[in-house]
């Protein structure tokens, strides 16, 4: 029979609070803002899909798009079909699964391997390998941005960290054939969600392993012939598939621009030089609190810490091969590195273990440093009331009494229970997000373009009354947020016309390139572009 005070102990506490506040805290007002342009673009490529019925070619205002191979794409429209619904909470909600089995993904390979050597019974070290899936979780660029958007990089960057530990994990079995075959398998996934990336990870990581162990040879096995054949034979189907109705030539150029567009051959070389210095500082901002725990390194045991484990050292070396390609890319967002923010933070938590065991003082100032967030976050939790834009939130003074005793009581426990401390962190940092669903995201709407974009277009299709409406020329450009709406709520492919404008239906006109006395106009609709207005209106002839 299970011990009553093993259950109801400190740690499993605060894991049944976590457990309690994740889910709301991911999904409360995850459908309440309008899509941005890249979530615009694979929900509208996805519904173009299914509106014409070719789910080999993606297209986007009824021309081929090129940009992205379409698993995600296919994956939100069996989203969309399973559940009914085509809207923004549904088309986000595969970023939540994905974050959370990533972060499960996460827990399996580290819970064996991340333990600090010869933990005292005392210490937490049964709960050590939890921290680094819910900080990532509870990282500032995911918790508060990336885990509220339908977008590809969660669920990439899930099989891209899958990849790495499986070459580790097989690879420390001496499992070649499995490594090859499972680490192309991933990569082949990885490829059919982004491209050409997939193919950087792999090459890269595959040989830093192989080199690392001095066990290069692999590299020139049939099991890495097999693997190699096992991507061609995915990756080389679709293509197949594809190329007998629309060709390679243009594909195939689109890609390899993907990847080139963001170096130095786009921004030359002094915006290369001033990302390389501004880089990591942009990369620790995006991701604290946690990053705060880089104080750890500063130790000067930190290095031999860190070598006396195998897995922690991988992380590392894996991690410093596969982010330099970003690091020398001009044009990088926070979330392109998602499949990094594990292999770092694992290294920041095992030496928060071992500097917590020996009282140092970096352990000192980490744990002053997040009790003084935690006050911070006690006292903006009582602000809302007194914000002038929050005035309009339903239940405002209980929300905020809610948050603010949460708030409260969370930092007293930060304070009394020393060893829990951490675990104490990531439910502040959970009630934050809630907060935030509560108070910012409902503020937000009254300012937002995008939602501006949103009732515009809906209104606009009311007015039209399911009469055709097309693009006049190059009017609307790319403008997914625009298309997806039309597109959603007519059940139309949105299309461009350059000529025979005389036929039944509407156009989208933007009257500061053509001339506006061509049309009758019926309404006006906002645009993401300077949040600017096109005109709706019936070709006079």
């Amino acid at each position: 029979m299970p011990d009553r005070h093993h259950i109801f102990s400190r740690n499993n506490l605060l894991l049944y609070g976590i457990a309690l506040l994740l889910l709301p805290a991911l999904l409360v007002h995850l459908g309440l803002s309008a899509f941005t342009d890249d979530e615009g673009i694979r929900a509208l490529v996805a519904l173009e899909m299914d509106i014409s019925h070719n789910y080999l070619t993606p297209t986007m205002f009824g021309e081929l798009y090129y940009n992205k191979p379409p698993l995600y794409n296919w994956i939100l429209l069996a989203v969309y079909k399973l559940t009914g619904r085509t809207d923004e909470f549904i088309s986000r909600l595969p970023t939540v699964f994905f974050l959370l089995a990533y972060a499960a993904t996460v827990y399996h390979f580290f819970k064996k391997n991340i333990a600090p050597p010869d933990p005292r019974p005392s210490q937490p070290s049964a709960h050590t390998a939890l921290l680094p899936p819910l900080a990532l979780i509870t990282c500032g660029r995911i918790l508060f941005w990336d885990s509220m958007l339908g977008l590809i990089d969660t669920c990439f960057s899930w099989v891209m960290f899958s990849l790495f530990m499986v070459i580790y994990h097989e690879g420390e079995k001496g499992r070649y054939w499995r490594l090859f075959v499972l680490s192309y398998l991933l990569a082949a996934i990885g490829f059919m969600l982004k491209a050409l990336p997939a193919v950087v990870f792999l090459g890269i990581a595959l040989p830093v392993y192989f080199v690392w162990q001095k066990k290069w040879r692999h590299l020139f096995s049939w099991a890495h012939v097999a693997g190699v054949a096992l991507f061609a034979g995915i990756v080389g189907s679709y293509y197949f598939l594809y190329a007998r109705e629309n060709g390679l030539t243009t594909i195939a150029g689109t890609i390899f621009h993907e990847s080139a567009k963001r170096t130095f051959v786009e921004y030359g070389l002094w915006e290369t030089v001033r990302h390389f210095f501004t880089f990591p500082f942009e990369m620790w901002f995006h991701f604290l609190p946690w990053t705060l725990l880089l104080v750890y390194f500063l130790g000067k045991d930190a290095w031999r810490h860190i070598l006396r484990n195998k897995f922690i050292t991988w992380n590392l070396l894996v991690f410093a091969a596969t982010v330099l390609p970003y690091w020398s890319s001009v044009e990088v967002y926070p979330r392109y590195l998602f499949m990094h923010v594990p292999l770092v933070f694992s290294a920041f938590i095992y030496l928060h273990s071992i500097n917590q065991k020996e009282k140092t003082s970096q352990w000192q100032l980490v744990e002053k440093t997040f009790f003084g967030l935690c006050i911070l976050a006690t006292i903006s939790s009582l602000l809302p009331p007194f914000w002038p834009a929050l005035q309009g939130i339903p239940y405002l003074w209980a929300k905020t009494a809610g948050l603010a005793l949460g708030m409260g009581a969370l930092t007293v426990l930060y304070w009394r229970w020393k060893p829990q401390r951490m675990l104490t962190f990531v439910l502040v940092l959970l009630v934050a997000r809630l907060g935030f669903d509560w108070f910012v995201l409902p503020s937000r709407q009254a300012i937002d373009c995008r939602n501006f974009v949103r009732d515009s277009t809906l209104a606009a299709v009311e007015k039209l009354g399911g009469q055709p409406l097309y693009i006049y020329q190059n009017s609307l450009g790319n403008q997914p947020i625009t298309g997806y709406y039309f597109t959603r709520e007519t059940g139309q492919i949105l299309t461009s016309v350059h000529h025979d404008f005389d036929r039944p239906g509407f156009y989208l006109v933007n009257t500061s390139l053509y001339p506006k006395d061509d049309f009758e106009e019926l309404c006006k609709v906002r645009v993401k572009w300077e949040c600017g207005e096109l005109m709706i209106g019936r070709w006079r002839g």
